[in-house]
Parts: structure tokens; sequence; C-alpha cells
């Protein structure tokens, strides 16, 4: 059961866009957070992606055109993404998802940079 303090970080509608190549995320205080799939499967919270350890985030390459196939939900805590590609393992929790909006901008210029591309 979720609490009063955790509904803010519950979104009250997950739209997946045009083409199934991006997701929205609507939360109850009106804040619209849009993420391409290409984005939240490079930033799957999965093993395959972040390893089993500190150091072990591998960067997957090649997603630029991946799309989301289905999403379903995990309980009251959170979201699985299953995308073009056949991956399907990464479990997005709600605070998660937030953490991704908030550093978006920063994850991605990182991601670019460590896999030699530009903007």
């Amino acid at each position: 059961m979720i609490g009063p303090e955790e509904e803010s970080l519950v979104p009250t509608r997950i739209t997946v866009g045009d083409e199934l190549k991006g997701i929205t995320f609507e939360y109850p205080n009106g804040v619209l957070n849009k993420f391409s799939c290409e984005f939240l499967r490079v930033y799957s919270p999965s093993a395959e992606v972040v390893g089993h350890g500190p150091g072990q985030r591998k960067n997957p390459t090649g997603k630029k055109d991946v799309k989301v196939t289905r999403v379903d939900q995990v309980g009251n805590y959170a979201i699985q993404i299953i995308f073009s590609d056949g991956h399907d393992t990464g479990i997005y929790s709600w605070k998660y998802l937030l953490w991704l909006a908030d550093n978006e901008e920063k994850l991605w210029d990182k991601y670019l940079n460590d896999v030699g591309c530009e903007r």
C-alpha cells in the first residue's frame, strides 16, 4: 500500500507516444515527464545494463530505433517496459523514473560522450 507521502511519486497516466518511440508520465501535480524509448532503454535499471556492482555499467548501443512493445505495472511501485529489441528485465520504480527526469540532460550527455557520439 502506498502512503500519502508517496502518492506524488505515482503517475496518474502513462502514455506510449506516436509510433511507440516515447513514453510520457503524467503526475497528480500536473508535471509531465517525457522520455524517448532510446533513453529509457540505455538507462534500464536491469543487471544487463547496470551490472551487479559498482563500475559494471554497460552502455547499450544501436538503440536509436528501439520501440516499446508493452508496459506492465509491477505491484504499486514500478513498471516493466518491454522493448522491441527483446529487452524486458528492467523494473522502473516510480522513484527511479523521477530520478531519470531530474537528471535526464546530464545522463544523456554522459551516455553520448561515453559511446563517442555528439548531440
